[in-house]
Protein backbone atom coordinates (compact mmCIF):
# COMPACT_ATOMS: atom_id res chain seq x y z
CA UNK A 1 0.00 0.00 0.00
CA UNK A 2 1.38 3.38 -0.99
CA UNK A 3 0.65 6.76 0.50
CA UNK A 4 0.33 9.27 -2.32
CA UNK A 5 1.19 12.93 -1.99
CA UNK A 6 0.51 15.95 -4.13
CA UNK A 7 1.57 19.55 -4.48
CA UNK A 8 -1.11 22.22 -4.71
CA UNK A 9 -0.97 25.83 -5.88
CA UNK A 10 1.81 28.25 -6.60
CA UNK A 11 3.28 27.85 -3.13
CA UNK A 12 3.68 24.11 -3.73
CA UNK A 13 2.38 23.16 -0.28
CA UNK A 14 2.67 19.44 0.32
CA UNK A 15 -0.51 17.67 1.31
CA UNK A 16 -0.08 14.23 2.85
CA UNK A 17 -2.58 11.40 2.67
CA UNK A 18 -4.74 11.11 5.74
CA UNK A 19 -3.60 8.40 8.11
CA UNK A 20 0.06 8.60 7.15
CA UNK A 21 2.08 7.10 9.97
CA UNK A 22 5.17 8.72 11.39
CA UNK A 23 8.33 6.66 10.92
CA UNK A 24 7.06 5.19 7.65
CA UNK A 25 9.68 5.61 4.92
CA UNK A 26 9.25 8.06 2.06
CA UNK A 27 10.71 8.42 -1.40
CA UNK A 28 10.90 11.49 -3.61
CA UNK A 29 11.46 10.96 -7.32
CA UNK A 30 13.45 13.15 -9.66
CA UNK A 31 12.16 15.00 -12.71
CA UNK A 32 10.75 12.65 -15.31
CA UNK A 33 8.43 10.86 -12.90
CA UNK A 34 8.27 7.42 -11.36
CA UNK A 35 7.10 5.79 -14.59
CA UNK A 36 10.01 6.95 -16.77
CA UNK A 37 10.82 3.27 -17.44
CA UNK A 38 14.37 3.98 -16.29
CA UNK A 39 16.00 5.56 -13.22
CA UNK A 40 12.93 6.74 -11.31
CA UNK A 41 10.99 3.60 -12.11
CA UNK A 42 13.81 1.50 -10.72
CA UNK A 43 13.53 3.46 -7.47
CA UNK A 44 9.76 2.91 -7.41
CA UNK A 45 10.25 -0.81 -8.04
CA UNK A 46 12.50 -1.08 -5.00
CA UNK A 47 10.01 0.74 -2.78
CA UNK A 48 7.14 -1.36 -4.06
CA UNK A 49 9.04 -4.60 -3.49
CA UNK A 50 9.68 -3.59 0.12
CA UNK A 51 5.99 -2.79 0.67
CA UNK A 52 4.81 -6.06 -0.90
CA UNK A 53 7.24 -8.15 1.14
CA UNK A 54 6.69 -6.44 4.48
CA UNK A 55 3.11 -5.21 4.25
CA UNK A 56 4.46 -1.76 5.11
CA UNK A 57 3.45 1.58 3.66
CA UNK A 58 5.52 4.40 2.25
CA UNK A 59 4.92 7.95 1.13
CA UNK A 60 6.02 9.17 -2.27
CA UNK A 61 6.15 12.33 -4.34
CA UNK A 62 7.00 13.26 -7.93
CA UNK A 63 8.34 16.78 -8.35
CA UNK A 64 7.49 18.83 -11.41
CA UNK A 65 10.16 21.53 -11.00
CA UNK A 66 13.45 22.11 -9.22
CA UNK A 67 11.78 24.75 -7.06
CA UNK A 68 9.92 22.01 -5.18
CA UNK A 69 12.94 20.11 -3.97
CA UNK A 70 13.69 21.64 -0.58
CA UNK A 71 10.06 21.97 0.43
CA UNK A 72 9.33 18.37 -0.50
CA UNK A 73 12.10 17.08 1.77
CA UNK A 74 11.17 19.50 4.54
CA UNK A 75 7.50 18.60 4.59
CA UNK A 76 8.21 14.87 4.75
CA UNK A 77 10.66 15.59 7.57
CA UNK A 78 8.09 17.68 9.42
CA UNK A 79 5.67 14.75 9.28
CA UNK A 80 8.30 12.41 10.71
CA UNK A 81 8.86 10.08 7.78
CA UNK A 82 12.00 8.07 8.41
CA UNK A 83 14.03 7.33 6.39
CA UNK A 84 13.48 9.74 3.50
CA UNK A 85 15.04 8.61 0.22
CA UNK A 86 15.79 10.91 -2.71
CA UNK A 87 16.50 9.61 -6.21
CA UNK A 88 18.90 11.82 -8.16
CA UNK A 89 21.99 13.99 -7.86
CA UNK A 90 20.04 17.26 -7.88
CA UNK A 91 18.76 16.62 -4.37
CA UNK A 92 22.21 17.22 -2.89
CA UNK A 93 22.01 20.93 -2.04
CA UNK A 94 18.50 20.98 -0.53
CA UNK A 95 19.17 17.78 1.39
CA UNK A 96 22.30 19.22 2.99
CA UNK A 97 20.16 22.07 4.36
CA UNK A 98 17.23 19.99 5.61
CA UNK A 99 19.28 17.11 7.04
CA UNK A 100 21.09 19.51 9.35
CA UNK A 101 17.77 20.78 10.67
CA UNK A 102 16.46 17.26 11.40
CA UNK A 103 19.39 15.42 13.01
CA UNK A 104 17.15 12.68 14.43
CA UNK A 105 15.89 11.59 11.00
CA UNK A 106 17.73 9.43 8.48
CA UNK A 107 18.05 10.33 4.81
CA UNK A 108 19.39 8.48 1.78
CA UNK A 109 20.40 10.13 -1.50
CA UNK A 110 21.13 8.24 -4.69
CA UNK A 111 23.77 9.51 -7.14
CA UNK A 112 25.17 12.28 -4.93
CA UNK A 113 27.32 12.56 -1.83
CA UNK A 114 26.09 14.62 1.12
CA UNK A 115 28.51 14.57 4.04
CA UNK A 116 26.26 14.59 7.10
CA UNK A 117 25.96 12.26 10.11
CA UNK A 118 22.38 11.31 9.26
CA UNK A 119 22.73 10.87 5.47
CA UNK A 120 23.56 7.76 3.49
CA UNK A 121 25.05 8.59 0.09
CA UNK A 122 24.66 5.87 -2.53
CA UNK A 123 26.70 6.05 -5.73
CA UNK A 124 27.21 3.54 -8.51
CA UNK A 125 30.09 2.44 -10.70
CA UNK A 126 28.09 3.11 -13.85
CA UNK A 127 31.28 3.14 -15.90
CA UNK A 128 31.79 -0.55 -15.10
CA UNK A 129 28.35 -1.62 -16.28
CA UNK A 130 28.65 0.66 -19.29
CA UNK A 131 31.94 -1.03 -20.21
CA UNK A 132 30.13 -4.36 -20.42
CA UNK A 133 27.33 -3.10 -22.67
CA UNK A 134 29.96 -1.31 -24.76
CA UNK A 135 31.57 -4.68 -25.36
CA UNK A 136 28.24 -6.14 -26.41
CA UNK A 137 27.59 -3.18 -28.70
CA UNK A 138 30.90 -3.64 -30.50
CA UNK A 139 30.36 -7.38 -30.85
CA UNK A 140 26.86 -6.88 -32.26
CA UNK A 141 27.75 -4.01 -34.60
CA UNK A 142 28.10 -4.93 -38.24
CA UNK A 143 29.85 -1.78 -39.44
CA UNK A 144 31.93 -0.85 -36.38
CA UNK A 145 30.05 2.34 -35.47
CA UNK A 146 28.14 2.51 -32.19
CA UNK A 147 26.40 5.41 -30.52
CA UNK A 148 25.68 6.90 -27.11
CA UNK A 149 22.88 9.33 -26.30
CA UNK A 150 22.94 10.90 -22.86
CA UNK A 151 20.39 13.01 -21.08
CA UNK A 152 21.59 16.14 -19.31
CA UNK A 153 25.23 16.91 -20.07
CA UNK A 154 26.76 16.41 -16.63
CA UNK A 155 29.87 14.53 -15.42
CA UNK A 156 27.75 11.61 -14.22
CA UNK A 157 26.38 10.92 -17.72
CA UNK A 158 29.80 11.41 -19.28
CA UNK A 159 30.89 8.67 -16.88
CA UNK A 160 28.44 6.29 -18.60
CA UNK A 161 29.64 7.36 -22.04
CA UNK A 162 33.32 6.98 -21.27
CA UNK A 163 32.94 3.48 -19.85
CA UNK A 164 30.82 2.48 -22.84
CA UNK A 165 33.42 3.72 -25.31
CA UNK A 166 36.22 1.94 -23.44
CA UNK A 167 34.31 -1.34 -23.55
CA UNK A 168 33.54 -1.00 -27.24
CA UNK A 169 37.15 -0.20 -28.09
CA UNK A 170 38.39 -3.11 -26.00
CA UNK A 171 36.53 -5.40 -28.40
CA UNK A 172 37.21 -3.44 -31.59
CA UNK A 173 40.06 -0.91 -31.39
CA UNK A 174 38.97 0.44 -34.78
CA UNK A 175 35.39 1.10 -33.71
CA UNK A 176 33.85 4.56 -33.99
CA UNK A 177 31.89 5.74 -30.95
CA UNK A 178 29.45 8.61 -31.48
CA UNK A 179 28.26 10.55 -28.45
CA UNK A 180 25.56 13.18 -28.06
CA UNK A 181 23.86 14.73 -25.05
CA UNK A 182 20.22 15.77 -25.15
CA UNK A 183 20.64 19.12 -23.39
CA UNK A 184 22.07 21.10 -20.51
CA UNK A 185 18.95 21.51 -18.35
CA UNK A 186 16.83 18.98 -16.42
CA UNK A 187 14.37 18.95 -19.33
CA UNK A 188 16.90 16.70 -21.08
CA UNK A 189 15.67 13.78 -18.96
CA UNK A 190 12.20 13.81 -20.46
CA UNK A 191 12.43 14.68 -24.15
CA UNK A 192 11.77 11.53 -26.22
CA UNK A 193 11.30 13.63 -29.37
CA UNK A 194 14.85 14.98 -29.09
CA UNK A 195 16.02 11.46 -28.27
CA UNK A 196 14.47 10.27 -31.52
CA UNK A 197 16.10 13.07 -33.51
CA UNK A 198 19.54 12.28 -32.09
CA UNK A 199 19.04 8.60 -32.83
CA UNK A 200 18.22 9.31 -36.47
CA UNK A 201 21.30 11.54 -36.70
CA UNK A 202 23.57 8.82 -35.34
CA UNK A 203 22.05 6.21 -37.62
CA UNK A 204 22.76 8.52 -40.57
CA UNK A 205 26.40 8.45 -39.47
CA UNK A 206 26.48 4.68 -39.51
CA UNK A 207 25.61 3.71 -35.95
CA UNK A 208 23.83 0.38 -35.71
CA UNK A 209 23.85 0.02 -31.91
CA UNK A 210 22.86 3.00 -29.73
CA UNK A 211 23.05 3.17 -25.92
CA UNK A 212 20.64 5.56 -24.22
CA UNK A 213 21.47 6.91 -20.75
CA UNK A 214 18.84 9.61 -20.73
CA UNK A 215 15.94 8.77 -18.44
CA UNK A 216 12.57 9.28 -20.13
CA UNK A 217 14.32 10.64 -23.24
CA UNK A 218 15.63 7.14 -23.81
CA UNK A 219 12.11 5.96 -24.65
CA UNK A 220 12.41 7.91 -27.88
CA UNK A 221 15.83 6.42 -28.57
CA UNK A 222 14.65 2.84 -28.11
CA UNK A 223 11.51 3.39 -30.18
CA UNK A 224 13.34 5.00 -33.09
CA UNK A 225 16.08 2.37 -33.09
CA UNK A 226 13.42 -0.32 -33.31
CA UNK A 227 11.64 1.53 -36.11
CA UNK A 228 14.87 1.91 -38.06
CA UNK A 229 16.00 -1.68 -37.61
CA UNK A 230 19.07 -1.04 -35.45
CA UNK A 231 19.86 -2.16 -31.93
CA UNK A 232 19.46 -0.05 -28.83
CA UNK A 233 20.71 -0.51 -25.27
CA UNK A 234 18.54 0.43 -22.30
CA UNK A 235 19.65 1.79 -18.95
CA UNK A 236 19.00 1.63 -15.20
CA UNK A 237 15.89 -0.59 -15.36
CA UNK A 238 15.71 -3.66 -17.58
CA UNK A 239 14.21 -2.21 -20.75
CA UNK A 240 14.62 -5.31 -22.92
CA UNK A 241 10.87 -5.95 -22.88
CA UNK A 242 10.05 -2.61 -24.51
CA UNK A 243 11.16 -3.73 -27.98
CA UNK A 244 11.94 -7.47 -27.96
CA UNK A 245 14.56 -8.36 -30.52
CA UNK A 246 15.65 -4.74 -30.89
CA UNK A 247 16.98 -3.88 -27.43
CA UNK A 248 20.33 -5.66 -27.38
CA UNK A 249 20.57 -5.44 -23.58
CA UNK A 250 20.14 -2.97 -20.74
CA UNK A 251 22.78 -1.65 -18.38
CA UNK A 252 21.33 -2.44 -14.98
CA UNK A 253 21.88 0.12 -12.26
CA UNK A 254 20.34 -1.35 -9.14
CA UNK A 255 18.62 1.75 -7.86
CA UNK A 256 15.82 -0.60 -6.82
CA UNK A 257 18.20 -2.40 -4.49
CA UNK A 258 19.42 0.87 -2.98
CA UNK A 259 15.86 1.95 -2.17
CA UNK A 260 14.82 -1.49 -0.92
CA UNK A 261 17.84 -1.66 1.38
CA UNK A 262 17.22 1.83 2.76
CA UNK A 263 13.57 1.07 3.49
CA UNK A 264 14.55 -2.24 5.08
CA UNK A 265 17.08 -0.56 7.35
CA UNK A 266 14.44 1.96 8.38
CA UNK A 267 15.43 4.14 11.30
CA UNK A 268 18.62 2.09 11.67
CA UNK A 269 19.90 3.26 8.27
CA UNK A 270 23.65 3.73 8.47
CA UNK A 271 25.01 7.05 7.33
CA UNK A 272 28.07 7.25 5.13
CA UNK A 273 29.26 6.40 1.66
CA UNK A 274 27.93 3.33 -0.16
CA UNK A 275 29.39 2.34 -3.53
CA UNK A 276 27.53 -0.18 -5.69
CA UNK A 277 29.47 -1.76 -8.55
CA UNK A 278 30.19 -5.05 -10.27
CA UNK A 279 31.80 -6.50 -7.18
CA UNK A 280 28.59 -6.29 -5.14
CA UNK A 281 25.90 -6.60 -7.80
CA UNK A 282 25.23 -2.88 -8.04
CA UNK A 283 25.54 -2.75 -11.84
CA UNK A 284 25.44 -5.28 -14.63
CA UNK A 285 23.73 -6.16 -17.90
CA UNK A 286 20.34 -7.72 -18.59
CA UNK A 287 19.91 -11.10 -20.20
CA UNK A 288 16.38 -12.50 -20.42
CA UNK A 289 13.85 -14.03 -22.79
CA UNK A 290 13.54 -10.74 -24.69
CA UNK A 291 17.18 -10.60 -25.83
CA UNK A 292 18.42 -14.17 -25.40
CA UNK A 293 18.59 -14.71 -29.16
CA UNK A 294 20.67 -11.56 -29.61
CA UNK A 295 23.46 -12.47 -27.17
CA UNK A 296 25.48 -15.45 -28.35
CA UNK A 297 27.26 -17.81 -26.00
CA UNK A 298 30.60 -16.31 -27.06
CA UNK A 299 29.38 -12.78 -26.39
CA UNK A 300 28.10 -13.74 -22.97
CA UNK A 301 31.30 -15.56 -22.08
CA UNK A 302 33.44 -12.58 -23.09
CA UNK A 303 31.37 -10.11 -21.10
CA UNK A 304 31.13 -12.33 -18.04
CA UNK A 305 34.90 -12.80 -18.09
CA UNK A 306 35.40 -9.04 -18.30
CA UNK A 307 32.91 -8.51 -15.47
CA UNK A 308 34.85 -10.87 -13.22
CA UNK A 309 38.13 -9.20 -14.18
CA UNK A 310 36.80 -5.73 -13.41
CA UNK A 311 35.41 -6.88 -10.06
CA UNK A 312 38.80 -8.42 -9.25
CA UNK A 313 40.69 -5.28 -10.25
CA UNK A 314 42.34 -6.94 -13.22
CA UNK A 315 40.68 -4.58 -15.71
CA UNK A 316 40.59 -0.87 -14.88
CA UNK A 317 37.67 1.11 -16.28
CA UNK A 318 38.29 4.84 -16.38
CA UNK A 319 35.98 6.83 -14.11
CA UNK A 320 35.19 10.21 -15.67
CA UNK A 321 34.19 11.54 -12.26
CA UNK A 322 37.73 11.08 -10.97
CA UNK A 323 39.28 13.77 -13.16
CA UNK A 324 36.59 14.75 -15.70
CA UNK A 325 38.56 13.40 -18.61
CA UNK A 326 37.92 10.48 -20.96
CA UNK A 327 41.00 9.01 -22.67
CA UNK A 328 38.92 7.25 -25.34
CA UNK A 329 36.15 9.71 -26.17
CA UNK A 330 35.83 13.39 -26.94
CA UNK A 331 32.79 15.36 -25.83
Amino acid sequence: MTLFTKFFGATAALALTAGAAAADPAIIFDLGGKFDKSFNEAAFTGATKWAEETGGTFAEFEISSDAQREQAIRRFAEEGYNPIVMAGFSWGTPLATVAEEYPDLKFSIIDMVVDAPNVQSVVFNEHEGSYLVGMLAAMASEDGTVGFIGGMDIPLIRKFACGYAQGALAVNPDATVLANMTGTTPAAWNDPVKGSELTLAQISQGADVIYAAAGGTGVGVLQTAADQGVYSIGVDSNQNYMHPGSVLTSMLKRVDTAVYDAFTAGTELEAGFNVMGLDNGGVGYALDEFNAELITADMQAAVDAASAAIAAGEISVHDYMSDETCPVLEF
